[in-house]
């Protein structure tokens, strides 16, 4: 199973039969992957018994499992998570391996590949129905939109694997701080999304604010880097005759505006 950027690859499946299989940049490989951070040979999979192993081959970037990078060779059990480059490959074995591929090939249709939140799609699926739902008790509805201050040159500083790891790092600690109501995606690149049911335009701003805070606050590592990280943002409330990509336009506005004006802020 893989999640990548390539839409001709996405969700497609490579059956493990005979070993190894060869992953990378180069046509002569098995599973052929582009990508700047993509070795020409990159690493392997390969067969000891009736347990698989993923090799890497001494790649310049090297091969991640569940999102921590392997020394050489890293035995593989249902489920995990192979990174190379920016492709994700998802290794499912078992008697019910077939179920669990439809199973994760409708996942992938909510669910961002990097960073495990929601996706743009589920959070526009979802915020049609907050929206009858808030129109149908009259109750409030709120959008928070934002993303990474200067993330291009965290990407040309410190690297693209850098940059996935703050994309993950700055979804969980948001994923910490959020109530179980409030949706959450990825928008796109670097910039985020939350619909806020039940929420005046009040309670959207500070907690924009605490999570602006929180994530200034925190110490982004990459290997043994520290990564310094802010966020801007906007928040907007659902008007009177406004649809949903009225309020997503909205917050988005106050988002630039955030921006326009110095960064690390949100605005209203």
């Amino acid at each position: 199973m893989i999640y990548t950027p390539e839409p001709a690859l996405l969700g497609k499946r490579f059956v493990l039969e005979q070993s190894p299989i060869r992953v990378g940049r180069g046509a002569d490989n098995h599973i052929v992957l582009e990508g700047d951070s993509v070795s020409r040979r990159h690493a392997y999979f390969d067969r000891k018994g009736l347990q698989w192993f993923v090799i890497d081959d001494n790649s310049t970037n090297g091969t991640y499992v569940n999102e921590e990078q392997i020394a050489v060779t890293h035995a593989l059990t249902n489920g995990d998570r192979v990174k190379v480059g920016p492709t994700i490959l998802k290794f499912l074995s078992g008697a019910d391996a077939e179920a669990k591929y439809h199973e994760e090939i409708y996942r992938m249709t909510i669910v961002d590949g990097l960073t495990q939140i929601h996706n743009k799609r589920f959070l526009q699926e979802e915020l049609e129905r907050e929206l009858m739902r808030a129109r149908r008790h009259n109750r409030h509805l709120s959008a928070l939109m934002f993303d990474i201050d200067h993330f291009k040159r965290i990407n040309d500083q410190y690297g693209h694997l850098a940059g996935d790891h703050v994309l993950r790092e700055l979804a969980r600690v948001v994923q910490e701080r959020i109530r179980r109501d409030e949706i959450f995606a990825r928008w796109g690149g670097e910039e985020f999304a939350l619909i806020l049911p039940e929420t005046p335009l009040e309670g959207a701003y500070q907690l924009g604010e605490d999570l602006r805070a929180r994530i200034e606050a925190h110490r982004f590592v990459f290997q043994g880097e520290h990564i310094p990280v802010t966020i801007s943002g906007g928040a907007a409330l659902l008007g009177e005759d406004d649809s949903s990509a009225d309020l997503i336009k909205a917050a988005d506005a106050k988002l630039y505006e955030a921006k326009r004006s110095g960064r690390n802020r949100i605005c209203i």
